[in-house]
């Protein structure tokens, strides 16, 4: 799951900005995100995670295919014409491919080849060298989709998703513009600020990212192992308060939480987003880079949902600086995982990117 957003310097001068000016603007930033997480927490507590499961069972997006790439054996769903307009789409946690379990047909019924892989740690994803360091930091979440892409022989794609691949999305589209037809970015620029991590937020925001801190323990790593389950499905109903996903729809997406790297992937991922795990060596100077908040000039959309309980809605101007092309930012009627809960809004926002591309 996304990191509470923290606006990233739009400038030389906000890079060095001191301590007390960058605790104002998160102030400023993630005031709203109290009201939301308190709203979602009555959502939680009153128990209306989910309404009565309809008849007939939710479809699985298959069959998933596998293919090698870079260090994994990447699991992933495509559909659509070999030479329509590549759309690759990517999600968070803790969810997986069936996020766009609706998206995807509508966007291949419009001629876009559309991949929707797997994230390292989830669903039929596996490491070729069970050796290799489970390692969830950002650069090595976007070179994964770098490498699958070269081993689809795709040069250049529709970057899309929310959450992690959200981030994983943006990144792409500021080191690699080569590789990016077209962003649409959930929540806008998002970036993981390792320093602005490490700074307190207030109490009631703090509560709300309660699972991060949990993870950073050895008691939260065995909690997650024995109830991750029980813990997304937390974070489903207060990131979303509004959505009334069944029982049905819950465990399709949970079957992909059996993968063995699972724990191992998300733990890293938060641990090393507060600065108590290390990263890599191996990604080191792609860190150094994105350190800097590089801009992002391919033609983008950015979104939010108007219910989300992570990120409160914006008009999507205080980022606005960061995307030096066409952009436009739109608010639609959902919450965190707004593919999955306005399918039809999402998936006409990125024909529009990919249109444009014809």
């Amino acid at each position: 799951m996304a990191h509470p957003f923290i606006q990233q310097p739009t400038n030389a001068k906000e890079t060095h900005m001191s301590n007390e000016a960058v605790n104002r603007q998160r102030r400023f930033l993630l005031g709203g995100a109290i009201a939301g997480v308190a709203a979602a927490e009555l959502a939680f507590m009153g128990a209306a995670h989910a309404a009565p499961t309809p008849a007939g069972k939710p479809q699985n997006l298959g069959p998933i295919k596998q293919v090698k790439a870079g260090e994994l054996d990447v699991g992933y769903y495509e559909a659509g014409p070999a030479d329509g307009i590549p759309v690759l789409l990517m999600h968070g946690y803790p969810y997986d491919i069936h996020s766009y379990a609706e998206v995807a047909p509508l966007l291949a019924a419009r001629g876009c080849r559309v991949i929707v892989p797997h994230l390292r740690g989830h669903g039929s994803t596996r490491f070729l060298d069970s050796g290799n360091p489970r390692s969830a930091q950002q650069s090595a979440v976007a070179l994964d989709q770098i490498a699958l892409l070269d081993a689809l022989n795709i040069d250049r794609a529709v970057m899309v998703g929310y959450d992690w691949g959200a981030r994983t999305a943006c990144i792409i589209a500021a080191l690699w513009p080569e590789r990016c037809l077209g962003l649409l970015s959930v929540n806008g620029y998002i970036m993981t600020n390792l320093p602005g991590n490490e700074l307190p937020l207030p109490a009631k925001a703090e509560h709300g990212w309660w699972y991060q801190y949990y993870f950073a323990t050895e008691r939260g790593r065995l909690g997650l192992e024995a109830n991750r389950r029980d813990i997304a499905r937390i974070l489903w109903t207060t990131n979303s308060p509004k959505w009334a996903y069944d029982d049905a729809t819950f465990e399709r997406t949970a079957a992909s939480f059996d993968n063995p790297d699972y724990v191992q992937i998300v733990i890293h991922n938060y641990r090393w987003r507060l600065s108590l795990a290390d990263g890599f060596p191996k990604y080191a100077e792609l860190e150094k880079r994105l350190a800097t908040f590089p801009t992002i000039g391919v033609p983008t959309i950015t979104m939010d949902g108007d219910s989300d309980g992570v990120v409160p809605a914006t008009d999507g101007k205080a980022y606005a600086a960061k995307f030096t092309g066409p952009r436009s930012h739109l608010i639609v009627n959902a919450g965190h995982n707004v593919p999955q809960e306005a399918p039809q809004a999402f998936a006409d926002a990125v024909w529009k990117l990919a249109s444009a591309r014809r």
